[in-house]
Order: structure tokens, then C-alpha cells, then sequence
């Protein structure tokens, strides 16, 4: 039984990172699974947009239960946000080793622009790289190796990112799957229109920045400039850890 999961938070350029994991076609793959049990039993508010599927486990023993079961016929992979399981993982010792772990993380003033263009409501905890630390840490603790990833190597260099993480977690490295077509995938429908700019892309694109990322979030006002000082220290540790580890690719 192998399972892959991919710790993100939003507009990490996560769904980017799903979507070559799905065109390499050897895979199971789920997209956020964990955003039932968050934001159907636990969240303080409802994800704009989320139509969630009936047939879907909406709590958190039925979507372990789930992929734990579709494993047992391959190899499966999801990505998910850090905060969905902070409170459920981490005690779950079973489930928590049974998967490899990976992290993707994203400087969190780009991260803020772009959130906040989609849910200007959004809330701190939803930026989500604190609770990417303290899984992180977790995961160390009961003695696991993360690979951390940085969505700018991931962007500048998807190639080599995506074969260093094929190496560290036992995949096979499949160049081919780094472009794709418009197809929408079946169990991106519930939060459709957040993933439009994969959709057309096709590929994963290099960085475009004109201007400071971090003094556009900073003229943002609060509370978003509250949110960038809170995460930026998290960004930072998780940035050194992948720093750190390109070293050994």
C-alpha cells in the first residue's frame, strides 16, 4: 500500500503540482480530501463556492477509511492544506505512517495577493504555513523526512523539482506528465472556478512579478498585513528546511 501526500496551503501552487501527478496516470489521485471534515464540521465559516459531493466522506474517520481502501488497489496521492488535519493527524498513528509526506510552500505575501483576489474574507489560520510548521514538526517528531518544496523552484524549474521529489519519495520520474490539457478532473468540480488558471495554463509557468510582492500585500491594510507578519516567520523556517535539502538533489 502506497499513499503520497502533498502538504500545501492555498495558492501554493499546489493544484499546479496535482496536476502533473495526474497526467503521469499511475497514480489515484485525490484532490483535497480532507476539505469535507474542515469546512463541513469544524471551520468558523463556509468555503466560498465549495459544492460539496454527497458522495463524498464528510468527516474525517470516513475520508481516511476512503483512502485507505482506494490504496489497496495502487498507489494513491492527494494534496491537501496542513490546517484540515492538524487537529486529527497528528494522534492518528496508524494512518500518519502509513503515507509519505512532502510540503509545498509559497512566500505568503504572494500568497495573500492571490487569495485575497479570490476570498477577501479569508482568515489567518486559511493562510495556512503556521499549521505547515507544526505538522512539519510533527511529522519529524514521529520520524519522518518531509521534502520540502518552494512553489518558486517549483515554478522556475519543474523538471528538476518534480524528479527530486520523484527520487525522495520513490516515483519514477515522468517528464511527459508536466503539460496537460483543459479537461476539468472529476473531483475538482466541488471548487471549479478556484482552478481556472491550471486549467489554461497547461504547464507549469516560471514566476511573472512586477513590483514587490511583499509591499502590495503591505498596502493591502489589515488585516492582511497582521497575516503576512504572522506567517512570514513560519515561511522562513519551512524556506531554510527546503534550502537546505535542494543542496542534497
Amino acid at each position: 500500500m502506497k499513499i503520497f501526500a502533498l502538504w500545501c496551503h492555498p495558492r501554493s501552487v499546489s493544484t499546479a503540482f496535482e496536476r502533473v501527478m495526474r497526467e503521469r496516470g499511475d497514480l489515484d489521485v485525490l484532490h483535497e480530501p480532507f476539505m469535507y471534515d474542515y469546512y463541513l464540521n469544524r471551520a468558523p465559516r463556509r468555503f466560498p463556492d465549495f459544492r460539496p459531493d454527497p458522495d463524498h466522506p464528510a468527516d474525517y474517520v470516513g475520508t481516511r477509511q476512503m483512502i485507505l481502501r482506494r490504496a489497496e488497489g495502487g498507489p494513491v496521492f492527494f494534496k491537501d492544506m496542513a490546517y484540515y488535519v492538524l487537529d486529527t493527524l497528528p494522534d492518528d498513528a496508524e494512518f500518519r505512517d502509513a503515507i509519505t509526506h512532502a510540503f509545498l510552500v509559497r512566500h505568503p505575501a504572494e500568497s495573500i495577493l492571490s487569495y485575497a483576489r479570490k476570498d477577501p474574507g479569508f482568515a489567518s489560520v486559511e493562510l495556512g504555513i503556521e499549521a505547515e510548521w507544526v505538522l512539519y514538526q510533527t511529522l519529524r517528531e514521529a520520524g519522518h523526512t518531509p521534502l520540502v518544496i518552494l512553489s518558486d523552484d517549483l515554478r522556475r524549474d519543474p523538471e528538476a523539482v518534480m524528479r527530486a521529489y520523484g527520487a525522495h519519495v520513490g516515483l519514477r520520474n515522468r517528464p511527459e506528465a508536466l503539460s496537460w490539457d483543459r479537461q476539468v478532473p472529476s473531483d475538482w468540480e466541488a471548487v471549479q472556478q478556484w482552478h481556472g488558471e491550471v486549467l489554461a495554463s497547461g504547464q507549469i509557468r516560471p514566476p511573472e512579478r512586477e513590483g514587490d510582492p511583499v509591499a502590495e500585500a503591505a498596502a493591502l491594510g489589515a488585516p492582511y498585513t497582521d497575516y503576512l507578519d504572522h506567517h512570514l516567520t513560519f515561511y522562513e523556517i519551512l524556506r531554510d528546511v527546503a534550502e537546505a535539502q535542494r543542496r542534497d538533489f
